[in-house]
This record gives structure tokens, sequence and C-alpha cells, in this order.
């Protein structure tokens, strides 16, 4: 199965990215997952099942403890036509 993660931290500041941000970054730059896009204002990444879980669980655990007061996330599970 395949997963797509598309996640947001807050607070948001539009001057410099937060610390939560950065590590949010970090997580999926850095998990073994097929797709990543980090944005401004959301991101997504996608890949196997398993690797898509351990890096939700990374990030939240990982960008609370940097100081994000809120983490918006959705899971889908996608097809290979829907890459």
């Amino acid at each position: 199965m395949r997963l797509r993660v598309e996640f947001t931290t807050e607070p948001f500041d539009l001057d410099e990215a937060p610390a939560h941000a950065l590590v949010a970054r970090e997580v999926v730059e850095g998990a073994d997952l097929d797709a990543v896009d980090v944005g401004p204002f959301g991101n997504t990444a996608e890949g196997r099942a398993d690797a898509v879980l351990a890096a939700v669980d990374a990030l939240l655990r990982r960008t609370l403890e940097a100081g994000a007061t809120r983490v918006s996330l959705q899971v889908n599970v996608v097809g290979e036509g829907d890459r």
C-alpha cells in the first residue's frame, strides 16, 4: 500500500522559518519516501505505508518538541495511477 501525507505545522512566521518547520523538512527529507514537496503553506510526502507512517510518527514527535503548537495532517491511500 502507498500513502500520501499532507501536513502543516504552526504557528506560521512569514519572515523566517520557525524551528518546527525546519525540523519537519528535515524529517521528511531524511525519510525513505519516494516523493517530498515542502512549501511555505503546505507539505506533501508519499511512499510505502511503513515509511510514511514512520515519518509521521517522527514528524509529530520532533515538531512538537521543536515548538509547534499545532500539526495538521491528512493521510490518503494512493494507487499507482494517482502519482
